[in-house]
């Protein structure tokens, strides 16, 4: 059977009946699952498209506790997301890594240095003194330790920490998915809601499977968790709800580049419009962003003006031997922040757009029974889930006892025994590639208890422990294990989120890369033809069957 996890997913929504229905599986939802489930509730969470596959899958990668923030004398918030910043640190320290952040300040920034230094050093109070100390840097000493930098126009400089995933954000959205299955909930991507009716009992939804063949399906719901992100106020006006506040979009766009700088820091520049944007690791590649642009429309792209505009703002400010261009672009992202807004604020003509924060606001309709979640960021997913679970218990649901078992990696004990194995099998010899991390880190990373399985399958055959794809670090045993356990439904559930693999190898090499072919009918069987031929528009020449 193709996908027997959604297949089996699927037939727990039709006709079940559930605590929470969860709409939206980025990760607002997906944190909502996990908190939920694993206090002991039933809960059923759908999205339309894939986990993390609209905003969740367009962050810059970063994990921290809003600095910008301070200039809107928000400390109040800065300070809820630097514990939270901190909580996550500690929970996932393979998964969430401390990176020092060098801003390069020039005449044309908003603050001279030691403003930004007394802002670094009351952000570090703020977040509890959990990260370094912030150090004040000269233009000279800038150079020094990043010679990219071009500092002809600086005048001085800080360094700050904060946090980042070396691996992709939607992967991170889809680490609390599989924590709920884990315990019990049943969560399916590509289901639409249809429509949903206020019964006796709760809700009743109908869902349509929009990838398949069930076709349209009810199940019923106690009470419901809108986590729709950008389409939470269409959501809103489907269940009847006259809500505080509302949504309004915001813009953000990145460039992936060849890699930079050798260092693992992020560089921080203001641009002409004194906003900082940033030059960010992704492994063998740099990740350039974020712009802030106004937008009515959720569903946005990079334009030739976004590209020129990035890349014009870098090129001035760094020593680069040959400025970079669009040949160089190998790929980018472009998503919408759902920004929080009271309802009734008129169109918003004369707010200062990027001096909106990303705060949250959960409503709760006791009368309708519905939870609605605005706004919002990775860095303060915890705070959301928590927040969630108690509204859930105020309307009327009796949660087990929070252990925080929900999140975080496996115990330290866990830990050490799959690397201790994975030395006695010499798991990282198996490769030679230059800098590429060591395959025990990025498999415990990425997959957690589940990479013991992988050590036993590499070692009943070697040729799990094979690269399936070249150019892209993902072995096939990978490709099997998450084959049964990471529903991927399409070729780009695989390529964009589970891995970041579009993210950092052209799309060229993509589709003429030798292993795609096998990569499809690992994860599709039969159906491997079909799912070519709908993520490229046809089979690539190398993907044909022989």
């Amino acid at each position: 059977m193709i996908m027997p996890l959604r297949n089996q997913s699927l037939s727990k929504l039709d006709n079940g009946s559930f605590d929470v229905l969860i709409v939206g599986g980025g990760i607002n939802g997906a944190v909502s699952a996990a908190v939920l489930a694993g206090r002991g509730a039933s809960v059923a969470l759908i999205d339309r498209g894939d986990f993390g596959a609209f905003t969740s899958q367009e962050s810059s990668n970063l994990v921290w506790g809003g600095f910008k923030y301070l200039e809107s004398y928000e400390f109040f918030l800065v300070r809820k997301l630097c514990v939270s910043r901190n909580r996550l640190i500690k929970a996932y320290p393979d998964n969430i890594k401390p990176i020092p952040f060098l801003a390069a300040l020039d005449h044309g920034s908003p603050y001279p240095p030691w403003l930004a230094i007394l802002g670094s050093t009351a952000y570090w109070g703020i977040g509890s003194f959990k990260t370094h100390r912030p150090r004040l840097l000269s233009k000279d000493k800038i150079k020094e330790e990043e010679p990219v930098v071009d500092i002809t126009d600086v005048r001085g400089g800080i360094e700050y920490y904060d946090a980042y995933l070396p691996d992709n954000d939607s992967r991170f959205v889809f680490s609390f998915i599989r924590s709920a299955l884990d315990v019990g909930a049943t969560a399916a991507n590509y289901v639409e809601l249809v429509g949903a009716e206020r019964t006796d009992n709760g809700w009743e939804a109908t869902l349509r499977d929009v990838d398949g063949e069930r076709g349209e399906f009810t199940c019923n719901a106690r009470m419901i968790v809108n986590a729709g992100g950008p389409f939470l106020d269409g959501l809103s006006e489907g269940f009847g709800l006259k809500t505080k506040h509302r949504v309004v979009y915001s813009k953000g766009i990145h460039l992936i580049v060849p890699k930079i700088t050798k260092s693992e820091r992020v560089l921080a520049f203001f641009d002409d419009t004194q906003r900082l944007f940033y030059v960010i690791p992704m492994g063998r590649r740099s990740v350039i962003g974020t712009t802030d642009t106004r937008v009515d429309d959720p569903y946005t792209a990079v334009d030739d003006e976004d590209r020129e505009f990035l890349l014009g703002q870098i090129n001035d400010r760094l020593d680069l031997e040959h400025p970079l261009t669009t040949d160089d672009i190998i790929a980018d992202r472009s998503g919408v922040r759902p920004l929080v807004v009271k309802t009734g604020g008129g169109d918003m003509k004369d707010v200062d757009w990027t001096k909106l924060s990303r705060k949250h606001e959960i409503e709760v309709d006791f009368g309708r029974k519905v939870i609605s979640i605005f706004g919002g960021k990775l860095t303060d997913c915890l705070n959301v889930g928590e927040e969630v679970a108690d509204a859930v218990e105020d309307l009327g649901v009796p949660l087990e006892e929070d252990t925080h078992g929900w999140y975080g990696e496996p115990a330290k004990a866990t830990r050490q025994e799959f690397f201790r194995q994975a030395r006695l099998m010499k798991l990282d010899d198996l490769r030679d590639k230059p800098d590429v991390e060591p395959l025990s880190d990025r498999l415990w990373r990425r997959y957690g208890r589940r990479a013991f399985e992988m050590l036993d399958e590499i070692r009943l055959n070697p040729a799990m422990g094979e690269d399936i794809m070249e150019n892209a670090d993902y072995l096939r045993v990978e490709l099997h294990v998450a084959a049964g356990t990471e529903m991927i439904t399409k070729l780009e559930d695989f390529l964009r989120r589970r891995s970041k693999i579009t993210q950092v190898v052209p799309a060229e090499d993509v589709r003429n890369a030798e292993g795609i072919r096998e990569v499809a009918e690992i994860l599709f069987g039969d159906q491997a033809d079909a799912r070519l031929e709908e993520y490229f528009g046809e089979i690539p020449p190398g993907a044909k069957r022989a």
